[in-house]
Formats: C-alpha cells, sequence, structure tokens
C-alpha cells in the first residue's frame, strides 16, 4: 500500500477518480437499458438496496478512516513517551560515577543520533533499517555497560534508579517499531474498493432515472471517495505522504541537542 503514497499520490487519486467514474458510466449504462426493457418507473425499484449499498460503504471508510486516525495519534504519543523515556534515563546517568557517567552519555548520544538518522531516512527501508540495527546494537551495549557498573560498589545506589530507566526506553523502541508496522489490513482496502465499485454501479443505475449524465453528481462522487482513500493511506504512512510526523520527532530532536 505504500506505493501509493508520496510522489505516486497524484496518479493514486487519478486512478482512483477514474475507476470510480467508469463503474458510473457501467451503472448507468445498465439503467438505461433497463429502462428501455421497462418504461415504466414503477418497475424500477431497489432504492432500498442503494440506501444499504451506500450505507454500507459510508460506514466502511468512516470506521477505516477512525483507525487510521487513531494509529497515527498512538505513533506521535509514543514518540513522546520516548524522548520522556530516553530524557529521564540520560539525566539519571548522572547519579553514577564520572568514568561510568561519561561513557554511558556518550553512548547515549549515539544511540539517539541513530535514531533519528533512521525515521529521517523513510521512505528509504534499507538504509532505516540499517540505522535501527545499529541502535538495536548501541542498546545492547549501553545496558551491558550498565549492567556492568551496578556491580560495582559505589554504583550500586544509583543503579536502582538507572536501570529501571533504561529498562523503559529499550521497552519504548519496542513498542514504536510494534505500531509502526501496524496497519488496515490489505484484505479491507481491497474490501474498500469492491464496496466502491459496487456503490458507484449502484449510484449511476440510480441515475439513468433522471434525463441526462448528472456530471457533477458524478465528479463529486468520485473525487470525494478517492480524496477519501488517499487521505487513509496517508494516514497509515504518516513518513511518505503529507500527513507528517515530523512536529513530534522535533521533541527528539530538541532533547539531542540537549544532550550537547
Amino acid at each position: 500500500m505504500q506505493i501509493f503514497v508520496g510522489k505516486n499520490s497524484l496518479l493514486f487519486c487519478l486512478l482512483s477518480f477514474s475507476l470510480f467514474m467508469a463503474f458510473i458510466e457501467v451503472g448507468y449504462s445498465f439503467g438505461l437499458r433497463y429502462a428501455k426493457r421497462y418504461p415504466s418507473r414503477e418497475n424500477w425499484g431497489g432504492g432500498a438496496i442503494e440506501a444499504a449499498v451506500l450505507a454500507l460503504f459510508g460506514l466502511l471508510l468512516a470506521f477505516t478512516f477512525a483507525a487510521a486516525q487513531g494509529r497515527l495519534e498512538e505513533r506521535r504519543k509514543l514518540i513522546a513517551e520516548e524522548a520522556n523515556a530516553i530524557g529521564t534515563a540520560y539525566l539519571r546517568l548522572d547519579l553514577l560515577p564520572s568514568h561510568e557517567r561519561e561513557l554511558l552519555k556518550g553512548k547515549f548520544r549515539e544511540y539517539l543520533d541513530a535514531r533519528l538518522r533512521a525515521y529521517a531516512a523513510l521512505p528509504d527501508l534499507k538504509k532505516a533499517y540499517e540505522e535501527l540495527h545499529n541502535s538495536e546494537q548501541l542498546q545492547l551495549q549501553i545496558w551491558s555497560e550498565a549492567q556492568a557498573a551496578a556491580r560495582r560498589e559505589a554504583c550500586q545506589p544509583a543503579a536502582i534508579l538507572v536501570l529501571p530507566a533504561l529498562h523503559e526506553m529499550i521497552d519504548i523502541t519496542t513498542r514504536r517499531t510494534m505500531i509502526a508496522k501496524s496497519h488496515t489490513p490489505s484484505i479491507v482496502f481491497l474490501l474498500l474498493y469492491l464496496v466502491g465499485m459496487i456503490t458507484a454501479v449502484v449510484s449511476g443505475f440510480g441515475m439513468a432515472k433522471t434525463p441526462g449524465r448528472n456530471w457533477l453528481h458524478r465528479w463529486v462522487f468520485a473525487l470525494v471517495v478517492s480524496m477519501t482513500l488517499y487521505v487513509i493511506l496517508d494516514l497509515e504512512f504518516p513518513r511518505v505522504g503529507l500527513v507528517r510526523l515530523d512536529a513530534a520527532d522535533h521533541t527528539l530532536i530538541q532533547l539531542r541537542q540537549s544532550m550537547n
């Protein structure tokens, strides 16, 4: 799904718009044939079916949009939580003796740099995964150094506060990775398009009841639906399209600047 956002967003909208316009025309053609076969309007019927299909499509769009928006807010929330976790752990390093403190603070700066580079690299997945791997290696080094320091008698009182903060910092990265990989299943998007096509056919069929092709109604339906589908995709991949997480990332950038 990611290929449809970013640089391909305009193409996606145009293809969706054209697709729905085409299916409206298909329904309109069926409607004209039906009208010729049954000239009496009393034989049309199907109003309840049209309303049911339109309502179902609207509900599917609404629920999918709400789910995508919810995941976006969760991503923003986790960025803030990660910044707080890293900041808290970094400050608690001041409780350690000078040698251990400076060693771990240097690792922290490298770790946060790797995290920032990973998300800045998107949509280049290969580079992003490389930086995430680097950050995971730095995590292991930080944890190993902290454990080694905790075994020293002089560091044991401080370790009671430092180790839980480090654990929270590491835990938040797992949660961020999970939410970053959580998207609306592809089958749901296929269902949306399938129901959208059926809705377009039914709408076109209903337009055949009135004289003329009702171009305004066609354009409005196709444009609104195609734009809504694009925005849903954009919300699912907020580092590729128009919807961005840059403002949330600025919290981590400010934290990194404070470490200098």
